[in-house]
């Protein structure tokens, strides 16, 4: 297994434009991609201008797919402005 942790830092006031479209990218990628496991969107408690994504593939190859998909270079495009930061932290599976 491969897993992906992203901390999106939110410009103030876009946490709802910036859902919708990571909404949108969710959806298409549980229903389109055979390799992902799964992908939790979390909005920090007490932060609305911060998110966090969880995602788990069957290995790098299937995150690769998943980046290059119609939907998520959709979903870059249209959260390009919203966001401030972006951190990505990959994860290989040791013991399960």
């Amino acid at each position: 297994m491969f897993a992906v942790t992203v901390m999106f830092k939110l410009h103030p006031g876009s946490n709802m434009a910036f859902l919708s479209a990571l909404r949108e990218n969710a959806t298409y990628s549980i229903a389109t991609e055979p390799g992902r496991h799964q992908f939790d969107i979390c909005a920090h408690s007490s932060d609305p201008d911060t998110v966090f994504l969880y995602e788990v593939y069957q290995d790098s190859a299937a995150f690769d797919a998943h980046l290059a998909a119609p939907h998520t270079v959709r979903f870059f495009q249209k959260s390009e402005a919203l966001v401030s930061s972006r951190e990505v932290i990959t994860y290989d599976e040791v013991w399960q």
